[in-house]
């Protein structure tokens, strides 16, 4: 039995409430409803993964995740944890439409191992840098108290704000000049969460661009599956597009890519794991799309590896990891030092440098 073996798989239940309900284009949440996971090598060094599910993004809840992440672990139990590549290939033969529950699962595997390697998991993905800048997300509320938000928010030292928008064309940019009130310096893009048609989406722009707002970004402005929507907007627009919920794995993102749908990519753990991840970056790469890296809401356990990843690989242009400032409890330790937007990985001696409180 080698050292890097693993011994055991602990799966559970991950809830922590928001300090305020969260809505967005496709809805409101209040908690995350998380899953847990806590994988033990031959040596005694122990992972942790997180499985964030988010229903309208992945199809998944977080019994299904349960599941999916129990029937994981028991494919792995047993098995080598430096074969991660091969193992998550099993996982995904079985298990493809979860998800959440593969990049769980990776991110536990990928910590243990490092863990035992004695190297920081943002080194182990190639140590580019070891800081990274997030922004700050602003939810579909009302104009007065998202200007409160971005006050707030400019306050904390945040030099990016992302705003939802996707509902009423008229709220939206409401909601939007009030934040560039609050906060006349910062930098916005926005989020539009397939809330909108292509014309819409335009419209939006438009209209902000009368009131001499360009957002640096909009992101996934149509439905998921409206690819040639997605290329209309692209097309007609001198703000870079987005693709989010529309971008879920190598070879759709090639697709995608190739219909001159979108100039981003936002590579998302919970989407797709971080054996395809390190796959769509290289596509975006080759093709010169920016990266974009985002979360569902995750703790600072999934924001750490997330994190890790974005510093490990480093060219990530847009970097939404800010859910752990969202959440009114934080049972976790470690991963990264904060200052204002800034994720700070370098006093990690080991794995993701997390611990449970």
């Amino acid at each position: 039995m080698s050292r890097t073996s693993i011994r055991s798989v602990a799966v559970e239940p991950l809830n922590i409430p928001l300090l305020e309900p969260f809505t967005i284009a496709t809805g409101s949440v209040a908690a995350a409803n998380n899953v847990l996971v806590t994988l033990t090598l031959a040596d005694g060094s122990a992972g942790y993964g997180e499985c964030a599910p988010f229903s309208p993004s992945t199809g998944e809840t977080q019994e299904t995740a349960l599941a999916a992440a129990r029937g994981c672990a028991a494919l792995v139990e047993g098995k080598d944890a430096a074969h991660w590549r091969v193992l998550s290939k099993r996982m995904r033969s079985v298990y493809f439409s979860q998800s959440t529950a593969i990049a769980g699962m990776e991110m536990a595997l990928l910590d243990a191992l490092t863990r035992s390697y004695a190297m920081p998991l943002s080194i182990f993905f190639g140590g580019a840098s070891s800081e990274i800048e997030t922004d700050y997300s602003i939810p579909m509320v009302t104009p007065e108290h998202g200007y409160e938000l971005a006050k707030a928010a400019a306050a904390r030292g945040i030099t990016c704000l992302k705003v939802k928008v996707g509902g009423d064309i008229r709220e939206d940019v409401a909601r939007v000049e009030a934040i560039r009130e609050g906060a006349p310096g910062l930098g916005l893009t926005l989020d539009a969460n397939q809330g909108y048609t292509a014309s819409e989406a335009l419209l939006c722009l438009e209209a902000l661009d009368d009131r001499d707002i360009r957002p640096l970004m909009m992101e996934q402005p149509v439905h998921k599956e409206d690819y040639e929507g997605l290329r209309y907007v692209t097309q007609h627009t001198g703000i870079p597009i987005a693709a989010d919920e529309s971008a879920y794995s190598a070879a759709n993102v090639a697709h995608l890519i190739s219909m001159g749908a979108c100039n981003v990519v936002n590579i998302k753990l919970m989407k797709c794991g971080f054996v395809e991840a390190l796959d769509i970056a290289a596509v975006c790469r080759a093709t010169h799309t920016q990266l974009m890296i985002g979360a569902m809401m995750e703790s600072r356990l999934a924001t750490s590896a997330a994190a890790h990843f974005v510093a490990g690989l480093g060219g990530f242009r847009y970097i939404d990891l800010d859910t752990p400032m969202l959440l009114a409890d934080d049972p976790f330790k470690g991963g990264y030092e904060q200052r204002g937007g800034v994720y700070d990985v370098s006093g990690v001696v080991s794995g993701l440098g997390i611990e449970r409180r």
